[in-house]
């Protein structure tokens, strides 16, 4: 029997923490203006893990929740602001981690750029992974 999977995470405070008890899914990177917005930079990095995978073990009261489309719930850190998961309609066993959140050192790579036709003007892709101008 294998051993699960468990990382940790926090938010630039330090308080909000919380564990993952699974596996965390491919790792992509967003450039639509929404995630640009949210995470204040070119993209954001996130995955999906599932959502009874994840737990909060410190300051559940911190995590605020803003609706920032029909479909996307943005959830963050009320104290740092540090941007934690995203809830999406469409995937309701599912939350979109970021990734730069995490404490525990993670072996994968990011697998692809999505919605690059709205990147950054600024901005440069330089590595070879696929890149899609909307969600493939």
């Amino acid at each position: 029997m294998s051993e699960q999977k468990r990382y940790t995470g926090s938010c630039l405070c330090g308080g909000l923490r919380y564990e993952i008890r699974g596996e965390i899914g491919d790792i992509v990177q967003c450039h639509c203006q929404r995630c640009r917005k949210a995470n204040g930079s070119a993209f954001a990095t996130n995955a999906p893990i599932r959502k009874a995978d994840f737990h909060i073990v410190q300051g559940e009261h911190l995590l605020k929740k803003f609706q920032s489309s029909e479909t996307t719930q943005r959830c963050f850190c009320s104290d740092c602001g540090s941007p934690i998961i995203s809830i999406k309609t469409d995937t309701p066993d599912l939350y979109r981690l970021r990734i730069d959140t995490l404490d525990t050192p993670l072996q994968q790579k990011p697998t692809q750029h999505i919605f690059v036709a709205s990147k950054a003007e600024w901005d440069s892709i330089c590595d070879g992974l696929p890149q899609y101008n909307e969600r493939p």
